[in-house]
C-alpha cells in the first residue's frame, strides 16, 4: 500500500484497517473507487453552496444547464430532459414547476406537434445558467490546484477510460 514515509489519506487508513482484519482480501478497488466516492462527498457541499448562492438547488441547476448547453434556441422536450438528466418524469415536473415560477423557463406547445410541449430557457434563465456555471467552474478549478496540468490530464484520461468501460458495459457487473 505504499512507502512507509508516504503521506496517508483517509482511504489508506481504511485499507490498512481492512488489511489487518481481512488480510486475504485485496482492497485495491478502494484505492480508486473509494477515493472517487470520498472526493465527491468532500466537494458536494461547496458545489451545492455555489448553486444555492444563485437561488438554485443542484437539480434545478441541472435542468437549466442542460437547456443552456443544448444551444439555441435552448429548448428541449420534457422527455429529452428527463432522459438526459436520468431522472423520473415526476422528478422533472417538480423541478420545472419551481423553475417556471422563478421565471427561468417557459413551457410551450410544440410548434411541430401540438400534442407535445417544449421547455425553454427565458433570458433570465440563460443568464443565470451561465453565471452559475462560471462560478461552479471557478470553484472546482480551485480543488485541482494540487495537481499540475499534466497530472490533471493524466487523471482525467484514466477516469474517462474507466467511465467509458462502465457506460458501455465492458466491465462485468459483479452483482
Amino acid at each position: 500500500m505504499g512507502n512507509e514515509n508516504e503521506e496517508r489519506d483517509h482511504v489508506d487508513r481504511l485499507r490498512a484497517q481492512w488489511a489487518r482484519e481481512l488480510a486475504d482480501l485485496d482492497t485495491e478497488p478502494m484505492a480508486i473507487l473509494g477515493r472517487a466516492y470520498r472526493l465527491s462527498n468532500l466537494v458536494r457541499p461547496s458545489i451545492e453552496e455555489t448553486f444555492a448562492s444563485f437561488g438554485l438547488d443542484r437539480g434545478e441547476f441541472d435542468v437549466i444547464s442542460t437547456l443552456r448547453r443544448s444551444g439555441p434556441p435552448y429548448r428541449l422536450t420534457p422527455t429529452d430532459l428527463y432522459t438526459l438528466l436520468m431522472i423520473s418524469s415526476g422528478g422533472l415536473t417538480h423541478r420545472l414547476d419551481r423553475l417556471q415560477k422563478a421565471g427561468l423557463i417557459v413551457r410551450e406547445r410544440s410548434a411541430s406537434d401540438g400534442r407535445s410541449s417544449v421547455v425553454g430557457l427565458t433570458e433570465a434563465g440563460i443568464a443565470l445558467a451561465e453565471r452559475a456555471f462560471r462560478a461552479d467552474m471557478a470553484s472546482e478549478t480551485r480543488y485541482l490546484e494540487g495537481l499540475d496540468r499534466e497530472e490533471r490530464a493524466a487523471l482525467a484520461g484514466l477516469l474517462k477510460k474507466l467511465l467509458i468501460s462502465l457506460e458501455t458495459g465492458q466491465t462485468i457487473d459483479p452483482v
